[in-house]
């Protein structure tokens, strides 16, 4: 089992990615609101800080938030979520889209194997 987290900056594919999850019977996404170090900082407009300086000639947030997808997967699901995940969006690969991660789940209470 796999803790698969996604961080999907391109939030108008969420329906397109939840849809397809049940499409394929991948079950049980949690969804949060989130938004990255770059958009805080952007949104209070720290002006005097050479890091937020250097940070904004790289990167300007066209968005101004994130949604925080977290399921927990059987091993076999992780390459059909990532699939899934790259198609709604274009590719993970492109700047500004998202990121997706496992972490190994030894233990999992509360949820059909």
């Amino acid at each position: 089992m796999k803790l698969v987290t996604i961080i999907l900056n391109k939030t108008e594919c969420l329906d397109d990615i939840l849809e397809e999850f049940g499409n394929n019977n991948i079950p049980g996404a949690t969804i949060i609101d989130s938004k990255g170090m770059v958009q805080e900082l952007y949104e209070h407009d720290h002006e005097d800080m050479f890091f937020l300086m250097s940070l904004r000639s790289l990167l300007t947030p066209t968005h101004k938030e994130n949604k925080t997808i977290i399921m927990v997967a059987k091993d076999e699901d992780v390459k059909v979520i990532s699939a899934i995940v790259n198609k709604a969006t274009g590719g993970l690969d492109k700047p500004d889209t998202g990121i997706l991660f496992t972490i190994p789940v030894d233990y999992v209470e509360g949820i059909k194997h």
